[in-house]
């Protein structure tokens, strides 16, 4: 009877060492590289291990928190993605500008952790923080511009604005959250008015595209109109200096040529006869002709050469019989 009892403790004690053994074995760990293990002593933070094998005392004395500090994590305001699709989540996209206008938006924020204490310590649910914060961000930068500048022009602003604010929000709540990128991935008007809205937009593209295009054509025909105004400048300076040169000398030669007549009336007014002669001769073609030919008969004039090379109408021939100048 006694060493069946003893047998019985002792079958007690082995099972009570063995499952001993399994509880000191659960503080057996692995951290993959690439995390972190915030270690925890009856809730207050004991230490931080990193990539390897690891041991902590068992629950409930400690426990320990895996986080990875090295994975890009995302995070959707305004739609939520999942394996069925995409659905809008208007409460958070819908928001009011600086115009008094309605404008849905849709943001993607990318982030890691920096800091594993702070992520597990300081804020309960730190990754809804990063929502709210985003929100409030967003929600600020949209309500100090108008529709046009959030939805066309001013897109980037818009992200760089949301991820400064959203970034001091997440360094003054100590939520060991790190932003590393914000992208503004829809910036529409709501539906029931988008096409309508879409219109004018394109209104205001074809409106952009008519002003360059005239200033385009501004742009090449006034330095030619300067061009050909400067050319008309200088070719009427140019008649205008030929003439006044030429008024100048004609009236110098008039003056020399009544000098000349003063001096010598008869000379003067002979030379002037015979320059005079000569200037209307040199233009006129004269034709002699024998009055005495063919009996006496003057035959008819054709002029063939001046037919032969041009149609503009000949010089009117002087016709001067022989005879006549011989009675002079």
């Amino acid at each position: 009877m006694q060493w069946a009892m003893n047998r019985s403790v002792g079958f007690y004690l082995i099972l009570l060492g063995f499952v001993l053994l399994l509880w000191l074995g659960t503080g057996v760990y692995v951290v993959q590289p690439g995390e972190e293990g915030v270690v925890q002593t009856f809730g207050r933070f004991a230490g931080i291990t990193t990539s390897g094998l690891n041991y902590h005392l068992p629950r409930p004395f400690q426990r320990v928190d895996i986080v990875d500090v090295s994975s890009i994590r995302r995070a959707e305001l305004g739609v939520r993605s999942s394996d069925a699709g995409r659905q809008d989540v208007l409460d958070e996209a819908l928001m009011l500008t600086a115009d008094e206008n309605i404008v849905q938006v849709q943001l993607l924020i990318q982030y890691r952790i920096a800091d594993s204490r702070a992520f597990v310590f300081n804020v309960q649910n730190p990754e809804s923080v990063l929502l709210t914060s985003a929100e409030v961000g967003l929600r600020s930068t949209v309500g100090r511009m108008t529709i046009d500048a959030v939805i066309t022009e001013e897109r980037a602003r818009v992200q760089d604005d949301t991820r400064v604010f959203l970034s001091q929000l997440m360094e003054d709540y100590t939520t060991g959250i790190q932003i590393t990128d914000v992208r503004l991935q829809v910036a529409d008007p709501p539906a029931d008015v988008r096409d309508a809205f879409q219109e004018v937009v394109r209104a205001l593209a074809d409106k952009e595209r008519l002003i360059n295009e005239s200033q385009a054509y501004q742009n090449d025909i006034v330095p030619r109109a300067r061009g050909d105004k400067q050319k008309l400048i200088e070719e009427a300076t140019a008649f205008k200096e030929q003439r006044v040169l030429q008024a100048t000398g004609d009236a110098d030669r008039f003056l020399s040529i009544l000098e000349a007549y003063r001096l010598a009336p008869d000379v003067t007014r002979e030379r002037m006869h015979i320059e005079a002669l000569e200037l209307i001769l040199q233009r006129v073609e004269l034709t002699i002709l024998d009055s005495n030919a063919l009996g006496g008969q003057v035959l008819p004039l054709l002029p063939l050469r001046d037919l032969q090379t041009s149609n503009a109408p000949a010089p009117a021939p002087v016709i001067v019989d022989e005879a006549l100048e011989g009675d002079e």
